[in-house]
């Protein structure tokens, strides 16, 4: 079994309209996400995932969507949590092998969401 971990970035505004702190009003960030995918290579071409395949499924399902956008437009409440779930969503059966989604609003701390029935 092999991993494989592709990084990203957008640059998004949202704001969070269930807190009461500064993340209330608009503002925005410069995300930096991760796939995480688990699999076996191909016998014959010893490749689990074409890099490049990676790259065009998360840009059709997920870059084009949220880079210079308001979050708010099409996630109801999108906290860092929220996101990685909604990126999880998108990509589900799309990604072979996903396990895992990392994302980091600040350069600091990040959320990781393991899907619905991910396992620790």
């Amino acid at each position: 079994m092999h991993q494989i971990e592709a990084e990203f970035t957008f640059a998004a505004a949202h704001r969070l309209p269930r807190y009461s702190g500064k993340c209330f009003n608009l503002h925005g960030h410069n995300y930096r996400f991760q796939v995480v995918l688990r699999g076996d290579p191909d016998p014959y071409t010893g490749i689990f995932v074409d890099f490049s395949e990676v790259e065009n499924l998360v840009k059709e399902h997920v870059l084009d969507r949220v880079d210079h956008t308001n979050l708010n437009d099409f996630i109801e409440n999108p906290t860092a949590e929220n996101i990685a779930s909604w990126m999880w969503h998108r990509l589900e059966g799309k990604l072979p092998g996903l396990v895992e989604i990392r994302l980091w609003e600040i350069p600091t701390s990040c959320v990781v969401y393991r899907g619905p029935h991910g396992k620790w």
